[in-house]
């Protein structure tokens, strides 16, 4: 009699969970935010052209390739908090223990290492809406914050020169509501891998709930990685799609967002591709460095150029030893500034920024100054397609420091005569005219006089 009373009260809590279940759906039922479309697929599986058996492919890579149009369901867009687990039904590719073994040579060179701490805990968070730093990520500790400072970049790309009916000023930026940081975040996502997958397809990389590889003498699991499922797709309209669908496993705490996207920008990439674009300097993507891992420079060139170039030089140099080095080969978007020692660099000569990254599409730059990274940006588009622009303009600094509650305010003048040059010298006494800001902001104008506007200088 006990055990039956046991089993009736468990039924009770079941069929009250799933009261509780329907009505919180039901509380949101209506509630959509992309394109106007409807919910009439809830599924994940029915996203459509993405549920594609395996064997299902084009390329051989295995990867299951969309063949429709990209038109996605919009029921997960609202506003309803999402997992960063996925369901193993999702209808990806699960990993298998060779691309395992590939993914950790490429990015430690063999396959034991794993992920420092603060790489695991290292994911896609802004600032909070409509405020002074509304449109900044807020970056984390460690090797992985260089990721996320270039994604920073793309990011107010896309708010300042993508965003139609948007006015490309500072305030449009301090004014971006929470659905804007997830829009831009998701563009911004989706045009790295796009670029990265040569503008013929992408692949989006999340964790699931079943594991598909076990560890074995030769590969050590770390618990997430096994987890892998792989979605490809052959439009960017359907890869942006998916990914702000499915934004809570970047952004969300305890996804590992950053690992995420550096493996779906590998994987966006092929191994192959990835091969070619190394050379004998660099053979895999993360150094060691005090217990944890930094990001050598063809990570951060696959997020700017879309290949993992090692360098920074224009096009590619022969060695002493005939062997050949590659940099970049066109201009990015988003564009480099250096200065100082850089931990990740071994080579000087070869860390001499050419004018394919000093010079972009758009006047925002990432900055690596002394191996701390930081963004450089300008609201101002013509500033680098029109001379007449350089003669005086304005410039914002974002380092992504805790202290830091405002991008500082930089005014350039490029033809500042002599004296007053000298005059602004002096304030910085003997020895220490210019913080290191300056000096990388004098890499790309070399006899700016540079106004903080009130700001003490960073040094």
């Amino acid at each position: 009699m006990e055990v039956l009373d046991q089993e009736h009260s468990s039924q009770v809590l079941d069929l009250e969970e799933i009261t509780k279940e329907i009505l919180f759906l039901e509380k949101w039922r209506g509630i959509f935010s992309y394109h106007g479309l409807g919910t009439s697929n809830t599924t994940p599986q029915n996203y459509e052209g993405n549920h594609i058996s395996a064997d299902e492919t084009e390329d051989g890579t295995g990867i299951p390739q969309p063949k429709g149009q990209g038109h996605l369901p919009s029921s997960s867009l609202c506003s309803i908090p999402k997992p960063s687990i996925i369901s193993s039904k999702l209808g990806g590719l699960p990993i298998s223990l060779a691309m395992a073994t590939k993914l950790r040579q490429s990015l430690f060179g063999n396959t034991v290492q794993v992920f420092s701490s603060d790489w695991r805990k290292a994911y896609f968070r802004f600032h909070d809406p409509s405020s002074d730093l509304a449109f900044a990520l807020d970056m984390g500790k460690g090797g992985a914050r260089s990721i996320q400072m270039a994604v920073q970049g793309s990011v107010i790309r896309y708010l300042l020169f993508t965003t139609k009916g948007r006015d490309r000023n500072f305030g449009s930026l301090r004014a971006v509501s929470k659905q804007e940081q997830e829009r831009a975040l998701a563009a911004a996502l989706t045009g790295i891998l796009w670029a990265a997958g040569t503008a013929e397809k992408a692949t989006v990389c999340l964790f699931s709930e079943d594991a598909s590889v076990t560890s074995t003498p030769d590969y050590s699991g770390d618990g997430f990685t096994e987890r892998l499922q792989l979605f490809e797709f052959l439009e960017k309209e359907a890869t942006e799609k998916f990914i702000y669908d499915h934004l809570q496993c970047f952004q969300g705490e305890g996804s590992h967002g950053v690992i995420l996207f550096l493996y779906s920008l590998i994987f966006s990439r092929t191994f192959e591709k990835l091969q070619e674009d190394l050379d004998v300097t660099t053979t895999q993507l993360l150094q060691p460095s005090a217990g944890g891992f930094l990001c050598r420079q063809a990570v951060l060139n696959l997020i700017l150029t879309g290949r993992a170039s090692p360098h920074v030089f224009n096009g590619c140099e022969e060695g002493e030893s005939q062997e050949i080095f590659h940099g970049v080969l066109a201009r990015s978007d988003v564009g480099y500034l250096q200065w100082g020692k850089d931990a990740s660099s071994e080579d000087d000569r070869l860390s001499q920024v050419g004018s394919m990254l000093k010079t972009p599409k758009v006047p925002v730059w990432l900055c690596n100054i002394n191996g701390n990274y930081s963004i450089l940006f300008c609201t101002n588009k013509q500033l680098l397609s029109d001379w007449k622009m350089e003669r005086l303009f304005d410039l914002y600094f974002y380092s992504g420091q805790p202290t830091q509650r405002k991008p500082v305010h930089l005014t350039i003048d490029t033809h500042a005569h002599h004296w007053e040059r000298d005059q602004h010298e002096d304030k910085h006494g003997p020895g220490r005219r210019f913080s290191p800001v300056e000096m990388a902001i004098k890499t790309k104008w070399r006899e700016a006089t540079i106004n903080w506007n009130g700001t003490v200088p960073f040094y």
